[in-house]
């Protein structure tokens, strides 16, 4: 299959995280049979960097409580802090050459990830990932980016032009751009990104959070970002209005756990969808059986044909003929009944 002229095995992609931030990990997600890699972010600012040591994570379960360390079911969200690779460009140069060997036998492409911090610097960047990278992304959706100003988040049409527009001019390798959910109108970013130059777009970046611990404080002690299998549907409403919207392949992430999930991201438009969290849970043998179970519901289906085949019957709600009776009866007619 392709993506905007980037061939991969399969569209089960890794996406960028502390998984995909050493050699091993990368190789590891390789090994499972990941369609694809995105490597951990990296910037110019050392301060970024600095962010990794101050790094937490809790996974919630549906009721609030936060699971001890080792104990993620998948089926709960995860509230984080997060920081950028601790490591020397170069280095990491050479650790994503060395990764890329071993991703391209299996159609497994590699890409570099760039967390926007100044557009002129991530321009940079990229020109020297896309020397030895079959792709970068450009994330400029981190929801970091509301608490740390070592990194940015983009919300406004313009700002998403500009930056993507800077860094595309610098790139001549495929350009990925991943947006936030929070915003106004995402399909408008992304048109925005689509006309700056972006070959792909990702959606959506995770949504800032913050959690009271009910003992006169916050998990985490501070504000992070929140990704929970209750996204996925908010998720999907962005992949499925940008599908409708625009000519631009799509890359789906926030919210898919199972193979299940990844059928509904590309049944809303997505080519591809990267996983992350049902990886911390699972480790990375979760990819064989997400590809697997793909691969199973896929079988005898043309791919293309069911990439967004559940919005071409989707109607705006005027378009909706009224229902023979009330839908909103079940769940109130025994209480207004009993007079409560």
């Amino acid at each position: 299959m392709d993506v905007a002229g980037l061939a991969t095995a399969n569209p089960v992609w890794v996406g960028s995280s502390e998984l995909t931030m050493t050699l091993d990990g990368l190789l590891a997600c390789i090994d499972a049979g990941a369609g694809a890699v995105v490597a951990k972010s990296v910037n110019e600012s050392a301060a970024a960097r600095r962010q990794l040591d101050i790094a937490d994570y809790a996974f919630v379960s549906w009721d609030g409580r936060v699971r001890p360390p080792g104990t993620a079911r998948p089926g709960d969200g995860l509230l984080n802090r997060s920081g950028l690779a601790q490591v020397d460009l170069d280095h990491w140069l050479g650790t994503l050459a060395t990764a890329v060997a071993r991703g391209a036998p299996r159609d497994c492409p590699v890409l570099g990830s760039i967390t926007l911090g100044d557009p002129a610097a991530a321009a940079r960047i990229g020109r020297a990932m896309a020397a030895v990278v079959p792709a970068v992304e450009l994330n400029i959706g981190a929801p970091h980016g509301r608490e740390a100003r070592a990194v940015r988040q983009l919300t406004e049409v313009d700002g998403v032009g500009e930056a993507v527009r800077t860094v595309r001019d610098a790139v001549d390798v495929p350009l990925f751009v991943k947006l936030p959910g929070q915003a106004s109108d995402v399909v408008a970013l992304a048109r925005a990104a689509r006309s700056a130059g972006a070959d792909a777009v990702g959606l959506v970046g995770r949504y800032p959070g913050f959690l009271p611990d009910l003992d006169g404080g916050a998990v985490l002690g501070s504000w992070g970002a929140w990704s929970s299998p209750g996204c996925l549907p908010m998720s999907l409403y962005w992949v499925s209005k940008a599908f409708s919207a625009l000519d631009v392949p799509l890359v789906g992430t926030n919210g898919a756990r199972s193979a299940a999930d990844v059928l509904r991201f590309l049944a809303s438009g997505a080519r591809a969808v990267e996983v992350v969290t049902a990886l911390w849970v699972g480790g990375p043998a979760v990819i064989g059986a997400m590809v697997a179970g793909v691969a199973k519901y896929l079988a005898g289906r043309d791919f293309d044909e069911f990439v967004g085949s559940a919005v071409a019957g989707t109607r705006e709600y005027a378009e909706v003929s009224p229902l023979p009776a009330p839908a909103w009866l079940p769940y109130t007619a025994r209480w207004m009944s009993s007079g409560r």
